[in-house]
């Protein structure tokens, strides 16, 4: 026997030898990446198809054929349900979007929505964020530290009130979430969570260097609402040192005044650039209108807090990039 037919045959005992439930895919594709690590030549890799309707995962292995090409190996189960029976759903059946090479079930997405926390991005959009993450993290098998799995934890919990062992064991029976789901679950956040943590620290000095000026602190005064009310706002914004905050204040009642110290790329847009007392508006912004004046601007100081602030704004331009970029098909019906 050659040596690929013996390392063929390897693969189909290493597939069989698998477990078989989507809790344990983890623990499958460590074994797998072993396996692979052992036949370097075969360039190995694990694909898992999660079926629509069951907790049962499929394997296949595909490896790189030394005389060209990619040979897929499937080992069938003995569960006495023949194969063009078991495998006759369509593959997108129960799958909601596809990016990339990640392909999310409908069950996983209304998993994910309860860790969703942008409260800026549509859950359609966020959704395709983390599966663009997932697209980046996906050939990990290290296992994920104690203590970021301890904080993801400790995160979430907190984010849903359950402040002890009680509530969140009733929350993950209202869920119909097992304690073994919940910990993969889990496990999966604090891998994206580290993911992003470590894109964010690579990023953001290079953001902050390039843009400095957007990571000024500023302190300003703007109001919003119908762009006549504005209007006769404007010399009230001119004199907010001279009793103009106060007649703000005491204005129009369709006019919002909002009083905020920020950094500069956080500003609603017509703010973010002007210098400090010059009144800006009222131009439309975000379905209204906007007028408002900085008081204050002080100059980017590289510390911990900007470079984080930077690294957060880098990496939501990175997605949005990668967002443009990927192949994105939502599977309605």
């Amino acid at each position: 026997m050659s040596d690929f037919a013996t390392a063929l045959a390897s693969g189909v005992r290493l597939l069989r030898g698998l477990p078989r439930r989507r809790a344990d895919v983890e623990e499958a594709r460590r074994a797998a990446a072993a396996w692979a690590e052992e036949h370097p030549g075969l360039r190995a890799q694990l694909v898992v198809d999660e079926r629509p309707g069951t907790p049962v995962v499929d394997f296949d292995l595909l490896v790189e054929d030394p005389e060209g090409g990619t040979v897929a190996l499937t080992a069938q189960a003995e569960d006495g349900v023949p194969w063009l029976i078991d495998h006759s759903t369509h593959w997108a059946a129960g799958q909601l979007v596809s990016v990339d090479e990640v392909h999310l079930s409908v069950a996983q997405a209304l998993t994910m929505i309860r860790s969703l926390s942008r409260r800026d991005m549509t859950p359609h959009d966020e959704i395709v964020d983390q599966c663009l993450i997932l697209n980046e993290i996906r050939k990990e098998t290290e296992p994920v530290d104690a203590g970021d799995l301890q904080a993801a934890a400790d995160e979430f919990r907190r984010g849903r009130g359950l402040h002890d062992r009680a509530s969140t064991m009733a929350w993950l029976a209202e869920m119909g979430m097992t304690l073994p789901q919940f910990e993969t679950y889990i496990g999966g956040v604090a891998r994206r969570r580290g993911f992003r943590r470590r894109m964010e620290a690579e990023l953001g000095p290079a953001r902050l260097a390039a843009a400095p000026g957007a990571f000024d602190r500023v302190r300003g005064v703007w109001i919003t609402g119908p762009e006549t009310s504005l209007a006769a706002c404007a010399g009230d914004l001119a004199r907010v040192h001279d009793g103009g905050l106060a007649a703000l204040a005491s204005g129009d009642g369709d006019i919002e005044t909002t009083i905020a110290e920020r950094l500069a790329f956080e500003l609603p847009e017509p703010l973010r650039d002007a210098a400090p007392g010059t009144v800006v508006g009222p131009v439309a912004h975000g379905g209204t209108f906007l007028a408002g004046v900085v008081l204050t601007r002080a100059a980017a100081v590289r510390d911990e807090r900007t470079l984080a602030a930077a690294g957060r704004l880098a990496f939501s331009q990175w997605l949005a990039e990668r967002r443009r970029q990927a192949s994105i098909e939502w599977h309605w019906s």
